[in-house]
């Protein structure tokens, strides 16, 4: 059976999993959590997750989702192309069905993802504007948006 990979960076908002690990674990849904290195790595609230793969070893063909937490400060991820590039690849799946919550939407407009989607995100328009990559016309101010499948 293919697992929901749940991916983990340094201040991952623990709280915005919780829920959604709950509904996987009482569907008997597997998950893997997925970490940008192999080392524990803290979230927001010091909860510390030790990750069961890393983005450099996941093979993507056994996930049939991924999940992208928010994160307390999402700039300290401005700069990690491993990690946009990983994103890349998940998304290049047809198959693969990306949530991201929060500030995560970000990394998806880094990677390229966004383009002519529809998206809401954690970031006031000023925040956005500032960081050069999203699409203003395909904002919803809707708390959940849906794009494609």
């Amino acid at each position: 059976m293919k697992s929901t990979g749940i991916l983990l960076y340094p201040l991952f908002s623990e709280y915005e999993l919780t829920v959604a690990l709950s509904i996987l674990k009482q569907g008997n849904h597997p998950i893997t959590t997925i970490g940008i290195t192999s080392g524990p790595i803290q979230g927001e609230s010091d909860l510390i997750c030790i990750p069961d793969r890393t983005i450099y070893n996941t093979d993507i063909s056994t996930l049939d989702s991924i999940l992208f937490p928010g994160c307390m400060d999402i700039t300290t991820l401005y700069g990690n192309n491993d990690l946009i590039e990983f994103i890349r690849k998940c998304t290049s799946s047809k198959e693969l069905i990306v949530a991201a919550i929060s500030s995560s939407p970000y990394l998806l407009a880094k990677a390229g993802v966004l383009k002519n989607r529809k998206f809401t995100i954690g970031m006031e328009y000023e925040q956005r504007k500032i960081t050069g990559i999203f699409d203003e016309e395909n904002y919803c101010s809707e708390l959940v948006v849906q794009d494609r499948y």
